[in-house]
Formats: structure tokens, C-alpha cells, sequence
């Protein structure tokens, strides 16, 4: 099963966490002044050592993929919208079976490696990212100060090129009315909110994205320290928060259930709503008031009722309208799946 639909570590609240390693290689400029001629040579190293990395990883042009596959990355937070739409010829992934580890090629840097996982396993993970970064290292000479360290496209990057992210369910407190307050804090300590796409986007569904600032000054490990204490924090007021709201008995189950009764019944439905609705379903299936579903379904309906993944389930390519009405029935699909 792909990472992102496992159940992990607190994924009540952190839905998933990712490390990602901004690397350039020694002599060749940046990619963006690169040359056609260098930004081959970037690509061209990088193809040559797939095989010796290990970890069942597979190099994938990004120009052989269709845009429906394309945007099936985005939604799978593998790559970003920007690098969906690049031009560049030398633009590449190596990708494994399971997804949780991406190593982009030619975006803003020559090198992005990320590694992500259901729940919150900060170690582990910053484990598993120094071990592929390492072996990339050993066979590929990087850009490297010993004033500065790593030497990445974008200055913020610039030290050890890390930023560690979570994505975080908090529908309890934006009912309460106290998200405002608690991402405020976030912000006050070093750390970024985000929408679920990163920088420029908004929130969806409740879910929000937090990842350091500082990558200068500051050691790897001190970056995980920071924020796996800041994660327990808003797991502490989110969980708090629907202790609260769990008070209300009757009410809530009877709000989580018609929401559940919408998005389960419903003939068409949008992007927007689905999200929503889902929110509310993650929320009542945490919580243990929705019997029908499991950590795994849940993931799977976020997942599968997403515009390009509903496109690559049927096929071919649809209206927003027949996405609403082939939304509606995946969603009554999974909801009906054997476990």
C-alpha cells in the first residue's frame, strides 16, 4: 500500500510529514542559469546512478508523462504545480513503488530529495533522507561552502538545503474558533503555515501546511527537534479542542453524520464540497462516531475524489461537470470496498 494511504503515528492530526534535501551539483550553475547543454549534463548524471542508489527507485522523464498524470503528482504532493507545467526537456523524477521517496531533477535546484510518510515519524524519516542523500553524495560531487554549507537556488534554502514539513487536520479548532490563535503561535516561532500546496496556497479541508523557516545557522537535527515539539503542541490544543466539542454529545455526532449522509448520498459533487464534507468524515472517523469507514478509506476518498486522480481512474479526460457526477460515485465505490 502506497504511503499515503497508510494510518501513522497521530495522523488523527498530522495527516503526513516530509523531509526534503535542496542539492546542486559542484560547477554547474544553477538551474536557473543554466544552459540547455548543462541542464543535460544534470540530468544525464543523474539517470547514469539510479541503479546504484537501491530502494527499488525508477528514473521517469517527465516529458513521457500525459498532464493528467502530471497533475496526479501534484495531488499526490510528489511534485509541484510549477514543475507539472516546466518547459524544460531535462526535468525528471526518480520515484519508487511506494511513493514515499521523489527525487526531483532540473526544478529550482538540480537536486530535491524527498521522502515522506503517514503520521509523524520525524526521526525516521530525517534518517531515511540522510541515508539516499549520503549514497547521492558518495557518487555526485555537491555545491558546498564551508562558510554557508549546502549552496541552494533560493537563499532560505542556503546551509543544510533542509525543510521539514507536516500536513495537519484541524477541524476542531477552526470550529472552535481558535485556529486563528494557534497558527499565529506557529508563526511566532520560526515556523511557516501553508496551504496544502505550498507557497501562494491556501488551506483545504481544514488541512494546513507548517515547515521550518531557518536552514542557516541551524543543524538538521535541531530543525526536527523544533518542529516535532511545535507538531505535539497542535496535536495537545487540536485534540484538546474536540474533547470540547465531544461535549456537545448528540449535536456534533448528529453534524459529523448529515455530512456523512451528504457526501455518501449525494448524485454530483464538487471538489469544494467533497473537501469539506470530508473534513467533517476524517473528523467523525477519528473520533470513533462514524463506524462505516477506517483511517485507510478515509485517505483513499481524500485521495481518489481529486480532479486529475477521478481523470486517470476513468481514463480520459472529463468537464468539471461529469467530474461531479464520477466524484459522487467513487465515493460510493470506497465507501462500499471490502476491507
Amino acid at each position: 500500500m502506497n504511503w499515503y494511504l497508510q494510518s501513522g503515528k497521530d495522523s488523527d492530526v498530522i495527516i503526513s510529514s516530509r523531509v526534503r534535501l535542496s542539492r546542486n551539483i559542484e560547477g554547474i550553475p544553477f538551474v536557473g542559469k543554466c544552459k540547455e547543454e548543462e541542464l543535460k549534463t544534470v540530468y544525464s548524471k543523474l539517470k547514469s546512478i539510479v541503479s546504484s542508489l537501491g530502494y527499488g527507485l525508477k528514473f521517469i522523464d517527465l516529458k513521457d508523462l500525459d498532464d493528467i498524470n502530471k497533475e496526479v503528482l501534484v495531488e499526490k504532493h510528489l511534485i509541484s504545480p510549477e514543475f507539472a507545467k516546466s518547459k524544460n526537456p531535462y526535468s525528471a523524477i526518480i520515484l519508487n513503488d511506494e511513493e514515499n521517496i521523489c527525487i526531483v531533477i532540473n526544478e529550482e535546484d538540480h537536486i530535491k530529495l524527498q521522502v515522506f510518510c503517514s503520521g509523524i515519524e520525524l526521526e525516521n524519516l530525517m534518517n531515511l533522507a540522510i541515508e539516499i542523500d549520503q549514497k547521492l553524495e558518495n557518487l555526485i560531487p555537491y555545491s558546498f561552502s564551508k562558510k554557508y554549507g549546502y549552496l541552494t537556488a533560493c537563499p532560505t534554502n542556503v546551509g543544510t538545503g533542509l525543510k521539514i514539513s507536516v500536513m495537519c487536520h484541524l477541524p476542531a479548532l477552526t470550529v472552535t474558533g481558535n485556529i486563528r490563535k494557534v497558527l499565529n503561535a506557529v508563526n511566532n516561532l520560526g515556523m511557516s503555515v501553508k496551504g496544502v500546496y505550498g507557497e501562494g496556497s491556501k488551506a483545504e479541508g481544514d488541512i494546513y501546511q507548517i515547515s521550518n523557516n531557518q536552514t542557516l545557522g541551524v543543524t538538521e537535527k535541531e530543525i526536527t527537534k523544533n518542529l516535532k515539539l511545535i507538531s505535539q503542541k497542535i496535536i495537545e490544543q487540536e485534540r484538546l479542542a474536540r474533547k470540547y466539542l465531544g461535549k456537545k454529545g448528540l449535536d456534533l455526532e448528529d453534524r459529523i453524520y448529515r455530512d456523512f449522509g451528504l457526501v455518501s448520498n449525494a448524485r454530483k459533487i464538487s471538489e469544494e464540497e467533497t473537501r469539506e464534507l470530508l473534513s467533517s468524515v476524517k473528523l467523525g472517523t477519528d473520533l470513533g462516531i462514524i463506524k462505516e469507514l477506517n483511517d485507510s478509506k478515509v485517505a483513499k476518498l481524500m485521495l481518489e475524489t481529486k480532479p486529475a486522480c477521478i481523470q486517470k481512474r476513468l481514463g480520459k479526460r472529463l468537464s468539471v461537470y461529469e467530474q461531479d457526477i464520477e466524484r459522487a460515485n467513487i465515493i460510493k465505490e470506497i465507501i462500499k470496498e471490502d476491507e
